[in-house]
């Protein structure tokens, strides 16, 4: 999944990124706030983290902008406001979500999960289908009440496969969800972790979960949970 984060302080965007990539995230960061409305346009993310006060355009700004021209990514706002009237302009100008600095990095994570999840309509808070479950917030994948031991990139595709059940996912997106912008390499790494991802799925017998739709990418069938 992949997280914009527009933050100028070096550090706290430093620090967001690397808690957000050790959790598998995959993390943009922009230090002002005409890099960050480039950035939420051309890099298409699944969730956006914006502060309010920025150089450039202001955290509001961006947020309008965005939402003028039709862009429903969720965002969750940060500031070190913590005024009532402040949370009401961040959401009347489009925000989803408002955390007041500082805040707990635990609680950031839950409310970039609660994010997701209503973005992506009704959906479990972990994800499964049959024989296998897969916790976004503690980031385990079990097969048939066994865990598995599967890297951060691994786990990052099987979520954005499971959060897509029922469609064909293309390699080049799961590259643009799953690798950060300033990975280099082609499609064919996302087959090299396809491959290793169903044989750890699979092991000990077990039936298969990913399928491969020929010209379209890879498959997990909805199943009634």
């Amino acid at each position: 999944m992949r997280v914009l984060v527009v933050e100028d302080e070096p550090d706290m965007a430093e620090s967001l990124a690397w808690g957000l990539e050790a959790e598998g995230y995959v993390v943009d960061v922009a230090f002002n706030g005409t890099d960050g409305l480039w950035k939420a346009r051309e890099t298409s993310p699944d969730v956006i983290i914006l502060d309010v006060m920025l150089p450039g355009m202001d955290g509001y700004q961006i947020c309008r902008a965005l939402r003028e021209q039709g862009r429903w990514t969720p965002i969750l706002m940060l500031t070190a406001m913590d005024e009532d009237l402040d949370h009401a302009e961040g959401l009347d100008s489009g925000a989803d979500d408002y955390l007041a600095k500082p805040f707990s990095y635990p609680v950031l994570l839950a409310h970039l999960r609660a994010l997701t999840r209503r973005a992506m309509g009704a959906r479990p808070t972990v994800l499964t289908t049959v024989g296998l479950a897969l916790d976004p917030a503690s980031r385990t994948v079990t097969r048939e009440g066994e865990a598995l031991d599967l890297t951060v990139r691994e786990v990052a595709v099987l979520e954005h496969l499971l959060r897509n059940a029922g469609r064909a996912v293309s390699k080049t997106e799961l590259l643009e969800h799953c690798w950060d912008v300033n990975f280099e390499g082609g499609p064919s790494v996302v087959e090299v972790h396809v491959h290793r991802l169903r044989r750890k799925l699979e092991a000990g017998g077990s039936p298969p979960v990913i399928e491969t739709v020929r010209g379209q990418g890879y498959l997990i069938r909805l199943v009634d949970r």
